[in-house]
């Protein structure tokens, strides 16, 4: 007997999405430890919609970011989520000619919509903005975060899904070819039962691996990695998201201007992995000029002091920051009680988060 046909372990975009798509085929519970649902990785980004330009041929977050964010718009417009597909210019300088040719052929490869802009054009698109040509990415786009995980839980509960916060998972245990879990809440420590279990813990990922028994082999390294953003105190001269080109060994997609859908722009996220595993999340103010001469290779016009601290966000990474960048990590582990892992849950998992939430479901049901 159990209580639910799946539980899962945490509430960020991803937990929530799977709550969303598991809903559809049986009882759902979700256990978020925090007081509100994406209060980590998923409320500290840049809240951008994705093309799925930038990642390896063939890799999940190829392939599951250019289906997610077909779907992430899909409901948007379904269940009212604010978003605007403003688009996005990826700018180089002359030296950076060849990089963005090549991003232009994957691109057209991909069937991702994009156009090829010389200097002139550019600087007809966006006035401000200094750069030998770029290219512009129509299907880019930006989304309220925050109301589109209000969205996933909303419609999973329509779905009779038990949402449920401040909720910690002390131990959990194969029993019956499912899962029995020690859960301690406000009400004090219960014990549920499970048929099968869905670890998507985010930064906290890879201890839960662990105490479900996973095998050390099979759990990969995390590599916190901190990104900064830094608010613009001025008019904002933009009308489109600025990126940079990425950094060679996609480590880091550079310090670009991103808009909210309230017309604020900010600069971020920079790329900084912490020497230990403790999350910490403020901004120093003395990184202003280290920010200030990355952005003005793209907008010379900045003035230093017009960048005020604003947020930082933790993505777990899967390499160092001399590697190139991992893919994601989502397995399930053969001869056990049904159990799916996700690790290194980064950027593009927003714009994948739905694609994400049906890629966990069909591995549970095969």
């Amino acid at each position: 007997m159990t209580d639910f046909d799946y539980c899962i372990i945490g509430g960020g975009v991803i937990g929530l999405a799977c709550a969303y798509e598991l809903s559809h085929h049986g009882s759902v519970l979700l256990l978020e430890q925090n007081n509100r649902f994406g209060a980590e990785t998923s409320s500290r980004n840049s809240e951008v919609i994705h093309a799925g330009l930038y990642y390896a041929p063939g890799s999940l977050k190829e392939r599951l970011c250019i289906e997610g964010k077909q779907r992430l718009y899909r409901f948007c417009e379904a269940f009212d989520v604010p978003h605007k597909a403003i688009g996005k210019l990826i700018v180089a300088p002359e030296s950076g000619q060849e990089q963005l040719t090549q991003l232009l052929r994957k691109g057209r490869n991909l069937g991702i919509p994009l156009q090829s802009l010389n200097q002139q054009q550019l600087q007809d698109m966006e006035p401000q903005v200094r750069g030998y040509a770029a290219l512009y990415s129509p299907t880019t786009g930006i989304i309220d975060s925050h109301s589109y995980m209000e969205r996933l839980a909303q419609q999973a509960e329509q779905r009779g899904a038990l949402l449920l916060k401040h909720s910690r998972v002390v131990s959990a245990s194969e029993r019956d070819n499912g899962w029995q879990i020690e859960v301690c809440s406000m009400d004090g420590v219960s014990t549920i039962r499970c048929a099968a279990l869905v670890n998507a813990a985010g930064l906290q990922a890879q201890k839960m691996a662990h105490a479900l028994g996973v095998k050390e082999s099979r759990i990969p390294k995390l590599y916190l990695c901190r990104g900064h953003y830094f608010s613009y105190q001025s008019k904002n001269p933009f009308r489109h998201l600025i990126y940079p080109l990425p950094e060679k060994n996609l480590a880091g997609l550079g310090i670009h201007a991103t808009l909210d859908l309230g017309n604020q722009l900010r600069f971020g996220p920079d790329t900084e992995y912490l020497s230990d595993d403790t999350p910490d999340y403020r901004v120093d103010p003395a990184l202003a000029p280290a920010f200030a001469r990355a952005i003005q290779r793209y907008f010379p016009g900045l003035k230093e002091q017009h960048l005020q601290p604003d947020y930082a966000g933790i993505r777990p990474k899967l390499h160092t920051k001399h590697e190139t960048a991992a893919d994601f990590d989502i397995q399930r582990p053969d001869n056990r009680a049904p159990a799916v892992h996700l690790f290194g849950i980064e950027s593009p998992g927003l714009t994948a988060s739905l694609a994400i939430g049906t890629f966990v479901t069909e591995m549970l049901q095969k």
